[in-house]
């Protein structure tokens, strides 16, 4: 059996589309040859800047004789329809088959398709997938029709068996297959021909190419981390770039250099993100003092002179992009110490974060006002909140932010702090934006949390107030993002608070401003009183003209039946949007808890429970839930309560009437029916107290509890009995189980 060696060599290809591309070329070549009938015992895929390279070993050399038989139409249908038949299936009348049928005989064609040489077929699919390539870019080159990420310059293309090696005749836009291949660009003498995989791989090396993109990082990374080591320092890691830097050499020379004294002062996030996205490369710190104080880079070459010039040129541009960075820093700090964060603040004002949502400066001030509404919840104190929700995005107008948009919010701390602020003020500012993702940290201190939690509640009702939701796939304002960040923040926290009253408030902000221009000035003093009366009133449905009326008695001049529409358009509009957000909410909720094994249908089932805006509430009762069903009463008592629903419901969609009241024990006649009476006065008053206490673990056990009187309840008794007495008391009964586990969950919605 055959291995199969492919090298498709080019210009250089880009970093970040250089792993994606070899499993491409792997999947897109296995699967054709698969598909032609080659079968093969494995396969394994590499990139180097300059080569996608694939190795298939066990390949058949043959793909195998296949016999079809296709059953055509009737003896006696139209000739047309034989005709088609004959040719579809490439044969001839006098070599059909007559089969007869319980619905009539019917034409076969019996179909001899012979095995090809696995050279034909690699050659033929081999075409294909460099012709139909997907790279996220590509161009064409001089006078072919070829399109590939650069310009392709060699095909290598071999087979090797026991006879020996065999190159696949192939040729594409005038590159013809070969076996030859070369080495490093400046490291390496001529081109070579090589016989296998495993002489292809030893030549590279030879050559100064390491063909495993995995190689050439563990081989920067240990050498960086050694030179580091040496001097008393370390490498800060970071995968992403290590990935990025093994994508951009071939033989890997890890070099370290220093870093001007003048921007030794600069905070180590700044000189850090410049070395990375300016230089590529890696920050080498000191961890007595946390400051960067050298850098790693990694050349593609060896030089005579051990590098010394190409260090003197990166540290020569290291120090002109640096001192663009010094200076921003040193601008930036004079206007926090001087101005203060509020000058940065003030020029948001001319900053559209949205068409339809205002400024920036507009958000804060929305957050501002949420930010403080949640101090109750969190503990915060409410000044320090509000001023860390008014300074939070300030530094969006530093210079430093402009130029290193990923640093914002880190800066923004810096800048407080040097402003004099507060540190919980600082750490406001810089994790505000916090949890990014699910492996994100949280923020945990009180100021942190309500100003995080707002940003991401104002950018969810926003886009509520305007119907720009997410679509299928598409969600270009990140907000299923902002939906997971506030549950994570509740949940991490242990946050209680009924999210609907927040969700409530900040949609009629938004609802103020977005119709501020058609409202009367009795009417916009209203909504402003009615955001301030949510927290104690609950605003929509009934409660919703109470408070207007209370509005009213304070002076306010508003007439709902008159001309003033937004009020009572406000109190019809915004209920649906809270509850579409709300369910936005769970959604996301499912999903998150999925991932840490709670079923979806155990949270439907505490969803339809009283609470379901207080997320820890929810998933408390969703882990006692899990663990009730987990256990053998939990699942018998389910099959039980099941089996009660289902003769109940029944029977109440039979006769017409709901059995919800008058089961009594004077009419019970089978023991097994009284004790499951007192079995359920036993789990009524054990579940009353414990959901009370919200100890639903205790609840759960009360209900575990009456599983041998229902299981003995339904071995002995005939719930529908001929006695019409007897069957209403029992129907009853049967009610009294439901209400008294449904207490707990909605079990009617858990599967199985």
């Amino acid at each position: 059996m055959p291995d199969l060696l492919i090298e498709l060599f080019s210009e250089e290809i880009p970093a970040r589309m250089q792993a994606r591309a070899a499993e491409d070329l792997k999947k897109r070549m296995t699967d054709g040859l698969v598909e032609a009938g080659l079968t093969y015992a494995g396969a394994a895929a590499f990139s180097t800047p300059r080569r996608l390279t694939l190795t298939v070993q066990g390949l058949l050399a043959r793909s195998p004789d296949l016999t079809e038989e296709r059953k055509g139409p009737r003896v006696d249908a139209p000739e047309k329809a034989i005709e088609g038949f004959l040719r579809g299936a490439g044969v001839s009348r006098d070599q059909l088959i007559e089969r007869e049928e319980k619905k009539g005989t019917f034409y076969y064609a019996k179909i001899e398709k012979p095995g090809r040489a696995a050279n034909e077929i690699v050659a033929e699919v081999l075409e294909g997938v460099i012709r139909n390539f997907p790279w996220p870019k590509s161009m064409r080159w001089g006078s072919g029709s070829l399109r590939w990420v650069r310009p392709l310059q060699r095909i290598l293309c071999l087979l090797t068996d026991e006879a020996g090696d065999h190159p696949v005749e192939l040729e594409i836009d005038g590159i013809k297959a070969g076996q030859i291949t070369e080495g490093h660009r400046f490291m390496a003498s001529e081109p070579f021909a090589v016989t296998s995989f495993e002489d292809y791989e030893t030549r590279l090396k030879r050559a100064h190419v390491i063909l495993s993109a995995e190689e050439r990082a563990e081989a920067i990374w240990q050498d960086a981390t050694n030179q580091a080591f040496a001097l008393g320092l370390e490498v800060v890691e970071d995968r992403g770039l290590l990935a990025e830097v093994a994508g951009l050499v071939e033989w890997p020379v890890v070099l370290m250099g220093l870093i001007d004294d003048d921007f030794l002062g600069l905070p180590p996030e700044v000189l850090q993100t410049s070395m990375k996205e300016h230089q590529k490369f890696f920050s080498v710190r000191n961890p007595k003092t946390g400051r960067i104080e050298k850098f790693v880079t990694v050349a593609n070459v060896e030089t005579a002179d051990n590098g010394a010039t190409i260090l003197a040129g990166n540290q020569k541009v290291l120090a002109a992009r640096l001192s663009d960075a010094k200076f921003f820093w040193e601008n930036d700090l004079r206007v926090a110490k001087g101005e203060g964060l509020t000058a940065w603040t003030d020029r948001l004002s001319n900053v559209t974060f949205h068409n339809k949502l205002g400024s920036q400066k507009d958000r804060i001030d929305r957050i501002a006002a949420l930010a403080r509404d949640l101090t109750g919840v969190t503990g915060a104190d409410a000044d320090e909140a509000v001023l860390a929700a008014q300074v939070a995005k300030a530094d969006l107008s530093s210079e430093m932010v402009y130029e290193f948009p990923e640093l914002q919010g880190l800066m923004g701390r810096y800048y407080s702090e040097a402003a004099g602020l507060s540190d919980a003020v600082a750490a406001a500012c810089e994790e505000h934006y916090s949890p990014l993702g699910p492996s994100d940290a949280v923020p945990n201190a009180p100021v942190s949390i309500s100003v995080a939690m707002a940003d991401k509640l104002d950018t969810l009702t926003g886009f509520w107030a305007i119907d720009e939701k997410p679509t299928g796939s598409k969600d270009p304002f990140a907000l299923r993002r902002a939906a997971l960040g506030v549950i994570r923040l509740v949940l991490e926290n242990d946050l209680r608070l009924s999210l609907d009253t927040f969700i409530d408030s900040q949609l009629v902000r938004h609802k103020i401003e977005l119709n501020r221009a058609d409202a009367s000035d009795g009417e916009l003093e209203a909504l402003d009183d009615l955001v301030h009366e949510i927290a104690d009133h609950g605003v929509f449905g009934a409660a919703f003209r109470t408070v207007v009326d209370k509005i009213k008695s304070d002076g306010k001049d508003v007439d709902l039946d008159g001309e003033d529409k937004l009020l009572p358009t406000v109190g019809n509009v915004v209920p649906d949007l809270s509850t579409d957000l709300l369910g936005f909410f769970h959604d996301r909720l499912k999903v998150f808890m999925r991932d840490q094994g709670i079923r979806h249908d155990v949270i439907d089932a505490c969803l339809a429970m009283p609470g379901s805006d207080d997320f820890t509430l929810l998933v408390n009762r969703a882990k006692a839930l899990t663990a009730f069903l987990g256990s053998d009463d939990g699942e018998n008592l389910l099959q039980g309560f099941k089996r009660a629903n289902n003769i109940l419901t029944q029977a109440e969609e039979a006769d017409g009437v709901e059995y919800s009241y008058g089961a009594d024990v004077k009419f019970a006649e089978d023991e097994a029916e009284k004790q499951l009476f007192a079995a359920l006065d036993t789990a009524e008053a054990a579940i009353a107290p414990a959901m009370t206490d919200e100890d639903f673990a205790a609840a759960m056990g009360a209900m575990a509890g009456l599983r041998p009187a229902v299981d003995a309840f339904f071995e002995a008794v005939q719930v529908n009995a001929e006695n019409q007495v007897l069957r209403r008391n029992r129907l009853n009964l049967l009610s009294r189980i439901r209400t008294t586990c449904l207490q707990v969950a909605d079990l009617r919605r858990i599967e199985g």
